[in-house]
Order: structure tokens, then C-alpha cells, then sequence
């Protein structure tokens, strides 16, 4: 019963955060690490565990992907091919292997997640440049973000908002728009191979999603009483932490 208590209270963070702060994972994962989980299918079970959020976020965006339709769907085949070979490198990668470099994936995660802001001020800034004729760039730019989406995925959202800047110019609401939904192919399509093999905890992931809506409905109706970056920070800071106690115990 400790594994149930420890997750949901951490995935209720996790939708608690992810509704205006982000960064719900560097919560959920190490949660089901501490509770006795191998890092792997800990990895797995978080990924399912968070996806009904990210299809709730990217519900709320649903006019600018109407309006940006043609590049939503470009970018859609190399986000499921990217997504399923992550997810497939994740199970090949040896359990050892793979716990020897959570740390540094989380601490990959945490100064992704500090960059939120910062990148999101130079999308802005760029709102209304000409787009730049790299179609092939971005299919391939795409494709190697969703291979770290489906391998691990915290922070990847900052990558694609980077990567948008860079090669598609666009104003903020949109870049977000397009970036929730393509975090919800990529992990979609990794959560689908995870459950095909058996590679997740479901009754552990479906009792953590229900405390994540909750915790998405509780932070939806308090954003507007709380420092997004205040909460950002707390949550690099457990990263840190979280990451620095698992470099000790090796």
C-alpha cells in the first residue's frame, strides 16, 4: 500500500504543477523510485501515469491547432516514429545501465524546466519572422526530440519550443498549442508499447492519473494565486536533490 500512497501524492503534484508550472515527472518519478519500483518500469508507469494530463492541456488548445493544421500534422509521423523508438530503446536499455543515468537525465529535466520562461520570452520575441524553409531540419529536429520523449521525456516540451522557434516562427499560444499535442503523440504512442509488453504498473498508473486530474483541477483554480516561476524553482530543487541522493546511494 506505500507504493499507492507515495505515487498518488506525487502525481497529484504532478497535475497540481503541470497546470501552470510544469515539470509533474521530476515528481512522479523518483516517487515510484523511492517506493521500490526498477527505474525502468518506474520510467513506464509514470509515462501513463501523466498522459491524461497532457491530453486535458492539449484539449484547451484546440483553436490554434485548428488554425495550424498543416504543420500539426507534418510533425505528427516524425513524433510517433521518434516516440515508439524511444519507448523500444528504453525496455533494451539494461536496468543498471539505465539507473546509472537517471540522475543525470534528471538533471537534464531540471535545466530544461528552467529555461521554461527564457524560452518562452524568445518565442514571443520572435512572433511574426519569416518562417524558415527547413522542412527536412524540422522532421528531423522533431524526430530526435521524440526519441527523448519516448526514452524519458521530462523537459522535451522546452526542446520543441526551441526547435519551433528556430525553424517555425510563431507566436507563443500556438508554439504551446502544438507543443502539448505533440507530447501527447509521443507519449500516446510510447504508453501503447509500454502497455503492450507489460512493461507498466497499470493498476499503480490509473490510481496516480486519477489523483493527476485531481491535482490539475486544484491547480487550474488556484493558478492565478501562485508564482508559476516560485513553483518551477521548488520543483528544479527537489530534481536536484532527488537526483544528488541517487548519485550518493550508488
Amino acid at each position: 500500500m506505500q507504493i499507492y500512497g507515495l505515487s498518488s501524492l506525487a502525481a497529484f503534484g504532478a497535475g497540481f504543477v503541470n497546470a501552470f508550472a510544469g515539470g509533474g515527472t521530476l515528481l512522479t518519478f523518483p516517487a515510484l523510485l523511492y517506493s521500490g519500483m526498477p527505474s525502468i518500469k518506474a520510467n513506464a508507469t509514470s509515462t501513463v501515469a501523466v498522459w491524461p494530463g497532457s491530453v486535458t492541456s492539449s484539449w484547451a488548445y484546440r483553436r490554434q491547432l485548428s488554425e495550424n493544421r498543416a504543420r500539426v500534422w507534418t510533425l505528427t509521423m516524425p513524433s510517433l516514429f521518434g516516440g515508439l523508438l524511444g519507448a523500444i530503446l528504453l525496455l533494451k536499455t539494461p536496468e543498471s545501465f539505465f539507473r546509472f543515468i537517471v540522475p543525470f537525465l534528471i538533471l537534464l529535466a531540471c535545466a530544461l524546466l528552467l529555461l521554461n520562461e527564457p524560452m518562452g520570452r524568445w518565442v514571443s520575441q520572435r512572433a511574426g519572422a519569416h518562417p524558415k524553409k527547413h522542412a527536412a531540419a524540422i522532421w528531423i529536429s522533431q524526430f530526435a526530440i521524440a526519441v527523448y520523449g519516448g526514452y524519458f521525456g521530462a523537459g522535451m516540451g522546452i526542446l520543441m519550443l526551441a526547435a519551433m522557434a528556430i525553424f517555425l516562427p510563431e507566436d507563443l499560444q500556438a508554439a504551446n498549442g502544438i507543443k502539448n499535442f505533440l507530447a501527447v503523440v509521443i507519449n500516446g504512442i510510447a504508453i501503447i508499447y509500454f502497455i503492450a509488453v507489460g512493461a507498466a504498473v497499470l493498476q499503480v498508473a490509473l490510481v496516480m492519473a486519477v489523483a493527476a486530474i485531481a491535482g490539475g483541477f486544484v491547480g487550474a483554480k488556484l493558478a492565478q494565486r501562485m508564482s508559476p516561476r516560485l513553483l518551477r524553482g521548488a520543483v528544479v530543487i527537489f530534481g536536484v536533490i532527488v537526483a544528488a541522493h541517487l548519485m550518493i546511494k550508488k
